[in-house]
């Protein structure tokens, strides 16, 4: 496949075409998806499929929300199954809303081949960017001719380097613990405000979770960003990624958190969960995916997300790091990530921790 710097594979980034079933989730979809895309309701499971077997071969860029009530998961399943049996429609991207949360009947929607499956409470907004991705997903996976044999493949962590990850990151835990402690103290003494950061981030497939840092800045940071991308346009120009120096977020004991990246210790619990790996791509704000949606960029996403990776080691604390430098270091490691590669970025990883500029 030819990469095309610029291609955004044919939608505008918020641009979501929907068919959707759905009783107690219709205000929440519409609001979420009522932006542009295409939104159309189906009154019923039969509908839907009828709906999906008019469709043109100038249509099929649409996806498929099908709410799904306990009593109501056998009809679901008999959906999918004809939707793969046709021709038109086997290759739709096809995500269930479950109004209850049950484990065995998220396992039996992936085992349908269902894209995926999301329990209550859930984040629409969060729903419509996994879309995003998914259809960007059908075009970069070369695999996507075998569909109608074989599920969608994504990134699974090999056991060794899972392995890897448990064994320093329960070891990490353990031995930093008392550091932990303290500078839990300090944050509470420092500035008013939680002790740990949460957000959302973007990682692997597009999937997103809660990832965990020390607060290193003032409460209701975030809410700051756009205003601060304005007011440094000219200086940063249109990098998707927002980083600045002197950020005047940062509390006085922030800037010693950042710089020694103390910060980042609390993400070995993203490890443990099983949202990160040590060595990967960094999980990206939402406000930072939601531009990368050329099919370059979304090759950093099929890949493991991580604490550490290939940038942060060659070029971290240089200011002359350009985007598509990034770029090429992202989609390099996720052609040739190994055992031995990881063992390597960690031990370069901490020569690194002790550069001082504040980026």
């Amino acid at each position: 496949m030819e990469v095309q710097e610029n291609t955004s594979f044919g939608m505008p980034q918020s641009r979501v075409n929907i068919i959707y079933y759905a009783n107690k989730y219709d205000a929440d979809i519409a609001t979420a998806f009522g932006d542009g895309g295409t939104v159309r309701k189906a009154s019923s499971f039969a509908n839907l499929f009828e709906t999906v077997t008019k469709l043109s071969v100038y249509e099929l860029d649409v996806s498929i929300l099908v709410e799904v009530q306990p009593n109501e998961f056998n009809e679901a399943l008999g959906l999918v199954e004809r939707l793969k049996k046709n021709w038109l429609s086997r290759n739709l991207v096809v995500i269930f809303l479950l109004t209850e949360k049950d484990p065995a009947i998220s396992a039996a929607a992936f085992a349908a081949r269902v894209a995926d499956c999301y329990s209550p409470e859930i984040a629409f907004a969060d729903v419509k960017l996994r879309l995003q991705f998914l259809s960007a997903y059908k075009i970069l996976n070369e695999q996507l001719k075998d569909l109608p044999e074989a599920p969608l493949k994504q990134y699974k962590a090999p056991f060794a380097k899972r392995f890897l990850d448990l064994a320093i990151s329960i070891s990490a835990f353990i031995v930093l613990s008392p550091l932990l402690i303290i500078i839990a103290i300090l944050i509470k003494l420092d500035s008013k405000g939680p002790i740990f950061y949460t957000s959302k981030r973007v990682g692997t497939g597009y999937k997103i979770f809660d990832f965990y840092k020390f607060r290193s800045m003032r409460v209701n940071a975030d809410k700051e960003v756009e205003n601060l991308k304005a007011t440094t346009a000219n200086q940063y120009g249109d990098s998707a990624f927002f980083k600045m120096k002197d950020d005047p977020r940062v509390t006085k004991l922030g800037n010693f958190l950042r710089n020694s990246s103390i910060d980042e210790l609390p993400q070995l619990f993203n490890v443990i969960k099983g949202d990160m790996s040590i060595v990967g791509n960094r999980p990206l704000p939402l406000y930072e995916a939601e531009q990368l949606t050329t099919n370059e960029w979304s090759m950093r996403f099929l890949g493991p997300a991580g604490i550490t990776g290939l940038w942060q080691i060659i070029k971290r604390g240089k200011s002359d790091m350009s985007d598509r430098e990034r770029k090429k270091l992202d989609n390099f490691y996720n052609k040739k990530f190994s055992i031995w590669l990881d063992l390597k970025i960690i031990l370069m990883t901490v020569p690194v921790l002790l550069q001082k500029e504040k980026v």
